[in-house]
């Protein structure tokens, strides 16, 4: 992505041929991207490895998007969720939000501003992140442990949230 971070995205939808095309497009583009084809082979996978980003359809057999995003967030806080639907409507927009997603699209999809939605929310996540880091060592540094305490939790915390 020509000097840009590698944003690792989850796509999760059971329509395997959106996914499959949604999947090359974003590869080609530069992001490191896993397709899941149900909610809970989403989480299975969130519990194994780091996304900034998840892509959610909303109306998929067993559980649903906003399921989906419930149990996202539990095992990754600052996991974005792009919430996609061919569904819309106002009420499940509504319940959508009120999961914290970051941004609800229509299918079918513009790709570009797919894209574009991806790096914005990727860029949420990482200020969320830093907000985050920035407040637990402000208290670190109130703590009163002594420069060498500190420096060990900091180390620790950048391990954490992964800052360099």
């Amino acid at each position: 992505m020509n000097g840009r971070p590698d944003i690792r995205v989850l796509l999760i939808d059971d329509e395997e041929t959106l996914i499959e095309y949604l999947s090359k497009r974003l590869l080609r583009e530069g992001f490191t991207v896993k397709a899941t084809f149900s909610g809970e082979e989403a989480l299975e996978a969130a519990s194994e490895e780091e996304f900034d980003v998840a892509v959610v359809d909303l109306k998929m057999p067993g559980m649903d998007g906003v399921e989906a995003q419930k149990g996202l967030k539990k095992i990754q806080k600052f996991l974005q969720c792009i919430v996609l639907t061919g569904h819309g409507s106002i009420d499940s927009a509504l319940e959508s939000g009120q999961q914290d997603a970051f941004k609800y699209l229509l299918k079918p999809i513009d790709y570009e501003n797919l894209v574009e939605t991806i790096k914005e929310a990727y860029n949420r996540k990482v200020e969320l992140q830093t907000a985050e880091f920035q407040k637990q060592v402000e208290e670190i540094h109130k703590s009163g442990l002594g420069a060498k305490g500190i420096r060990k939790a900091i180390s620790k915390l950048r391990k954490i949230y992964g800052i360099e």
